[in-house]
């Protein structure tokens, strides 16, 4: 067995539904098995999926152990040489997989490898690549301030922001959104730090790799979405949860005088970040708002199911079909800012994540794969569902 995926799934049976496609689709060439691990989620996710994919062994949580506890518990059952910790809310092209194993395959130091991750509407998330946090460094991440200056190797140092978004490199810290290793590795690491709940255990994982003597690369040259991107984690409940492991981290890697110091300075941060946070709200009322009409493109099976759904809600739409390659160009010379709706049957998805990232911000980004239930946003974290459409 060459890979063994596993998901950790909450509350989001939509989301992890168009990520399991994608993930079918750029496996098609490696021996894989996938596996998901839902943490008691209440939406009934394991009754919507079960039956769509027979593939997949879902294994289902009675309580919610947080993010470690249930990676390491798919861990130990893995077959897989490879093992790729991905989030349910994400889309992968069809060849990333391939140039990630084969990156691997060639490069014997190298103990974990990360991907470019782009939001819902193709805006580069700078957790993609980072350094291990400092209490500077966290400093000017939670106050807002690395925001202001993205590039600033002083300012943004967390985010390495200095270094092109889009070349490879050797990083200290990959996400956990999109991670894969070989298994040797993690298990000898015995995985994730089951300390942290939610934050913090990724940029652990990193660190332990490193002091093992390998290496963490950054391939900028491979895209996903991520749909969870930072802007919709910037609120008191991300500055507790990422303060908390902070605290985890620091305690278990630096000094006490470093334990100490990054308190007070985060409590500071916390009250800038809020600050920013009301002037960004405010600014955000005045902006424009997207045409309400939708384009369906692409795939003709997975048009005609997403236009039974907007149809039902009441929305008018335009149809674009045929070959993706045609379908982008047209797309890409239209100046009119409509939703646009990615509706996929088994392909496409290099050339919707390649779209995004060529023209973000243009259009309101919604995705579909033929006959599901649910129109996704790429705006939010969302779902459609056939029933109701959230604008």
């Amino acid at each position: 067995m060459q890979l063994t995926v596993i998901i950790v799934s909450y509350n989001v049976k939509f989301y992890l539904e168009q990520c399991l496609y994608s993930i079918l689709a750029a496996c098609k060439n490696i021996t894989t098995e996938i596996i998901v691990i839902d943490n008691a989620s209440a939406d009934r996710s394991l009754a919507y999926l079960q039956p769509k994919f027979p593939q997949v062994n879902f294994i289902k949580n009675e309580v919610n152990t947080g993010f470690a506890k249930a990676n390491n518990k798919a861990l130990l059952t893995a077959k897989g040489k490879y093992i790729l910790y991905v989030n349910p809310d994400t889309i992968l092209p069809e060849d990333i997989l391939v140039n990630c194993i084969s990156f691997l395959n060639d490069h014997n130091e190298a103990g974990a490898v990360g991907v470019k991750m782009l939001d819902g509407n193709g805006n580069f998330l700078p957790e993609s690549k980072r350094s291990f946090p400092s209490v500077i460094a966290s400093f000017f991440k939670l106050s807002g301030i690395a925001g202001l200056f993205p590039h600033s190797p002083v300012f943004n140092k967390y985010a390495l922001g200095n270094l092109d978004e889009n070349t490879v490199y050797e990083v200290e810290v990959l996400a956990g959104a999109f991670l894969i290793s070989r298994k040797e590795i993690l298990l000898a690491l015995n995985g994730f730090d089951e300390d942290f709940f939610m934050y913090g255990e990724d940029i652990d994982l990193s660190y332990r790799i490193k002091k093992a003597g390998y290496r963490n690369y950054y391939l900028g040259n491979n895209v996903i979405v991520h749909f969870k991107g930072e802007s919709t984690k910037n609120d008191s409940t991300y500055i507790k949860n990422f303060y908390e492991a902070m605290q985890i981290f620091v305690r278990k890697h630096y000094s006490r005088a470093s334990s100490l110091l990054i308190e007070p300075a985060v409590h500071i941060a916390a009250f800038m970040a809020a600050s920013l946070q009301k002037m960004n709200k405010i600014f955000a009322a005045g902006k424009k708002q997207l045409n309400k009409e939708f384009i369906l493109a692409g795939d003709a099976e997975a048009v005609d199911s997403a236009a039974i759904i907007l149809k039902h809600n009441g929305y008018l739409y335009k149809i674009l079909t045929g070959e993706w390659e045609v379908i982008i160009h047209t797309l890409a010379e239209d100046s009119v800012a409509y939703n646009l709706v990615f509706c996929l049957n088994n392909t496409g998805y290099a050339n919707c994540i390649q779209f995004i990232k060529n023209n973000k911000n243009r259009f309101g980004v919604y995705w579909h794969y033929k006959n599901a239930e649910c129109i996704l946003s790429g705006s939010n974290v969302t779902a459609i569902p056939q029933i109701y459409i959230h604008m």
